[in-house]
């Protein structure tokens, strides 16, 4: 399996921009998710962020909350996610990124937990509400296991912060866009790029942009800025969710094929 590493230097050989769309495990249902991955993977993603529903999700606006609402409300767990992930990973040309809260981790034990959505076949993790001082004790065993762990950056950290953050960073290097939670906005904050000019300083490791893309003409932007990746959430989260699950699935897929063709 391609890890999210070997994705990004593909890309970068091509000087292409990657496309990471995000959505929500199990909403509407688990069976429905597996076929968004697949629509995904066929439609343009590069990596595909799949959040684990969880009942606090201090980093995620009301479209993503309302989804991992739903989620769990039907009775979707970590184990029900991993399970129809271990089924449709080998299927994937796209690497899979698990986007989960900090407490799961702690509650299963690093390693343990790691180990779970190795054999699953995750190749990447974004944990929001895990702090640069806390991340050594879960980077060590993934990098043993296998995992790449990549943090976030605010708009409002220092720099002495972004290049501790970046040094650290496995992948890739997560730059949130906007001070507060997810969701679909109308603009890009134009510091994005100086703080993206900034970053190309202290590190070259690949940047994504990620938290109030909602369209093509903001991606664009970003990628114009210098973006490695542009990250795309609600407004997938939203499209699959509108309609039935089949019409929600066609959405989704015309939404991916916009995007990459904006930014390829």
């Amino acid at each position: 399996m391609t890890s999210v590493s070997e994705c990004f230097q593909s890309l970068r050989s091509r000087q292409q921009c990657a496309l990471i769309p995000f959505i929500t495990a199990g909403d509407p249902d688990l069976e429905t998710t597996a076929e968004a991955l697949r629509v995904l993977d066929k439609s343009g993603a590069d990596i595909i962020e799949l959040g684990v529903p969880y009942s606090d999700p201090l980093a995620d606006g009301p479209t993503i909350q309302a989804a991992a609402t739903r989620a769990l409300q039907r009775g979707v767990r970590l184990d029900h996610v991993l399970e129809m992930v271990s089924g449709i990973s080998k299927d994937l040309r796209s690497p899979i990124v698990l986007f989960t809260y900090y407490n799961p981790i702690i509650n299963r034990g690093h390693e343990t937990f790691l180990k779970q959505i190795a054999a699953a076949g995750v190749s990447g993790l974004v944990v929001p509400d895990l702090p640069l001082e806390e991340a050594e004790s879960l980077l060590r065993p993934a990098k043993e296991i296998g995992i790449e762990v990549t943090l976030l950056v605010a708009p409002t950290s220092s720099k002495a912060r972004i290049e501790a953050i970046a040094q650290q960073s496995q992948g890739f290097i997560y730059l949130v866009s906007v001070t507060g939670v997810t969701g679909m906005r109308s603009g890009i904050e134009s510091r994005v790029q100086d703080l993206l000019q900034s970053m190309r300083t202290l590190t070259d490791k690949p940047i994504g942009v990620g938290f109030g893309i909602s369209g093509t003409e903001q991606a664009q932007q970003v990628k114009d800025w210098g973006a490695d990746a542009v990250i795309v959430g609600s407004a997938f989260v939203k499209r699959l969710a509108e309609g039935t699950p089949a019409q929600g699935l066609e959405a989704i897929g015309e939404f991916c094929q916009s995007l990459k063709q904006t930014i390829q």
